[in-house]
């Protein structure tokens, strides 16, 4: 199919070094959750990103020596020649479809603890870590000789993989960043003090890169656009940098100190949130310059290239959300793409030591595991009924119309969407109505499924249907009694105006003084809070945790869900929990020492867990439940009530398989097998 001509510049090829990329859709280093620990699953994922149309497809940071161990999180690992079987996998998967394959060569200086390798942290000068009681060892002029022959070893292993494109990596508070911060580097050698002094160790890493695989490899280096900080480095020494050394890399990879503004979520940052500061500085080199927006719209990728902001068009959770965009870029399919939602569900599971997962792909970290492909799955026939159009059942749905299922879709309210719909409309998550979007309008283009509205089925009318297979997938409530991680039972005593999420979000609305009790730690509490106060209730948060949508961090949006919360005027109240309220006063406990405190208000937000709502369930498989392979399942929150991802991927699972083996093999294992004799 002829590429679409509006947008044929992102498939014109461009030249890095002695290298071309095919295109100009560039999958930056992200993190897997899968590194070292999983290199099977590793190498298909990305190259089924290359299978997609992506031109180069990178590592995550892939530590060059066991100084540089930032276990438990499972980054990929160059070390030593046992290491290049595994990273070869991936760069051959990358190759087999056309694509460049890059790798992002680390080290953690005196950020990581290296509590697996159990040897000392290095760093500019002996600092805490990030999180752990350890410091860095002060490096001493030998050990920066160490490190450039690690670093200049690790490259010619990377070329013996099989890379075609190697990072030299100064940013985001890593070793050689160290070496660049005015506040940091102490030293009074030739490491210290100017800036050039400071940049030394970077232009040295660069040259020496070059000379080790540049007549094979691209060189590419990953630098903020925006400094570090005036402490560290700031914007005119950023430019000074740049000018310093602008040609020496093939490509320069610009992105933002701040993790949590460069991949920051839908709920803070934009799309295309730092095409200024790139345009700012990038005039500053002749070298073709990547970076991310988490674009979605092929319309702003095509500006960045038309602008000359961006050479080519980075991204990690778009390609993630679906490996396929290039591809249906070029073929007019524009329609077809699953468009990221920002939620950054796929950085937290990395942050929790798992293989990523994606709320919009659930087919993401499941490529080699368990054979899926995100555009294609097996032909089946038969007459389902899909009982809930909430995320599960829309995906379950849409997959068994793919496969050639009959489907009824039967949702008992007036819209498609169920929990997706309806928390859409809270402040900042406008963005996650994609998942519901994506999935009707691929339904629309199924013949053999059909969506009823406005009908509650009850287990005579599911009986009647006579479907070959039903689906159960009616999602689930907030509930009322205060039961959650804290209370093991319904709180006593809970009288007056005592609401749940669902209530807020039916357009309740209380007035006065609020308190919102959050037991759940991720967006929920946060948000309603957050709404209320815009709606002119004054609120007082109280949490268990000791801060405000403690899960959040995993997804890099705790610091600025407290701030927001700040700057709404809400009152914040940490390692508290609501024991009992009257109507009038809210007794709060101390989750320490129980003492408790007194906080007047008009009503209780409980924002504390779900139930199942599985009561049609109940009525057609009875209290005993349903066997492998019954046909009558549940699916999504109405079976296991979780993260919106969570339900999405069960919807998909159950309509993959159903039809197939009642007694499956399990999913393959990744993982390493001691050879015999060792």
């Amino acid at each position: 199919m002829a590429t679409d001509p509006r947008y044929a510049p992102l498939f014109e090829p461009l030249r890095l070094g002695p290298v071309t990329a095919p295109n100009r859709f560039y999958q930056v280093p992200h993190c897997t959750g899968m590194g070292h620990a999983l290199p099977r699953t590793l190498a298909a994922m990305r190259g089924m990103k290359a299978e997609g149309g992506w031109g180069v497809v990178c590592t995550e940071y892939c530590s060059i020596h066991p100084t540089s161990d930032d276990a438990p999180y499972p980054f990929a690992a160059n070390w030593d020649d046992g290491d290049l079987a595994n990273l070869a996998a991936m760069a051959d998967a990358v190759h087999a479809h056309g694509a460049l394959a890059g790798i992002e060569l680390w080290h953690g200086g005196s950020y990581v603890a290296n509590l697996a390798s159990r040897v000392p942290a290095i760093g500019v000068r002996s600092m805490p870590g990030r999180t752990d009681p350890f410091q860095s060892q002060r490096m001493d002029r030998a050990d920066i000789r160490r490190f450039r022959r690690w670093h200049r070893d690790a490259a010619l292993r990377a070329r013996a993989a099989g890379f075609d494109v190697v990072y030299v990596y100064p940013t985001h508070g890593y070793l050689v960043w160290e070496f660049l911060s005015r506040s940091l580097n102490d030293r009074g050698d030739e490491y210290g003090g100017s800036l050039e002094n400071r940049a030394r160790l970077f232009r040295e890493l660069l040259e020496e890169t070059r000379d080790a695989v540049g007549d094979r490899c691209a060189i590419a280096t990953r630098f903020s656009a925006n400094g570090h900080g005036d402490q560290h480095l700031g914007l005119d020494e950023t430019r000074d940098l740049m000018a310093m050394l602008g040609e020496l890399p093939d490509l320069w990879d610009l992105v933002l100190a701040d993790y949590d503004e460069e991949m920051g979520s839908s709920r803070f940052v934009p799309e295309a949130a730092l095409e200024d500061r790139i345009r700012d500085i990038r005039s500053l080199t002749r070298r073709p310059v990547v970076g991310v927006g988490r674009f979605t719209s092929p319309d702003t990728m095509l500006r960045q290239l038309r602008s000359g902001v961006l050479d080519f068009v980075g991204a990690a959770r778009p390609s993630i959300a679906d490996p396929f965009l290039p591809q249906k870029i070029r073929d007019g399919r524009v329609e077809d793409i699953r468009e990221c939602i920002g939620c950054n569900i796929c950085y937290a599971h990395n942050f929790r030591g798992v293989a990523l997962r994606c709320t919009q792909n659930p087919t993401m970290g499941e490529e080699w595991r368990s054979g899926w492909h995100p555009e294609r799955v097996p032909a089946g026939r038969g007459r389902v009924l899909v009982v809930g159009a909430g995320p599960a059942g829309l995906e379950a749905a849409h997959v068994l119309g793919k496969r050639g299922f009959e489907v009824a879709l039967a949702e008992a309210g007036d819209a498609a969407g169920g929990r997706v719909t309806r928390e859409s409309r809270l402040p900042g998550l406008a963005e996650w109505a994609r998942v519901r979007d994506y999935r009707l309008g691929q339904l629309q283009r199924l013949p053999g499924v059909t969506l009823y509205l406005g009908n509650r089925l009850n287990a005579a009318d599911v009986r009647e249907f006579g479907a070959d297979h039903v689906l159960i997938a009616t999602g689930a409530r907030w509930r009322r009694d205060g039961l959650g991680r804290w209370h093991a039972r319904p709180i006593e005593r809970l009288t007056g105006t005592v609401l749940t999420p669902d209530d807020v979000m039916d357009g309740v609305r209380p007035s006065g003084r609020v308190v919102v009790f959050d037991d759940d730690h991720y967006y929920m509490g946060p948000v309603l809070a957050l709404l209320l106060a815009r709606q002119g209730a004054e609120v007082c948060y109280v949490t268990t945790e000791g801060k405000a949508g403690d899960w959040s961090q995993y997804t890099a949006e705790q610091p600025r869900t407290q701030r927001e919360l700040l700057e709404a005027g809400v009152e914040i109240v940490v390692n508290r929990a609501l024991e009992g309220f009257d109507g009038r006063v809210a007794r709060l406990g101390c989750v320490y020492s129980g003492r408790e405190l007194e906080c007047e208000a008009a009503a209780v937000v409980l924002v504390t867990s779900r139930e199942p709502d599985d009561a049609l369930f109940r009525e057609l498989v009875g209290h005993e439940g349903e066997e492998d392979g019954s046909r009558i399942t549940r699916v999504g929150d109405c079976r296991q009530p979780a993260i919106i991802a969570a339900a999405v991927y069960a919807g998909h699972k159950a309509a993959r398989e159903l039809g197939g083996e009642l007694h499956r093999p399990p999913a393959a294992r990744d993982r390493v097998i001691i050879a015999p004799g060792r």
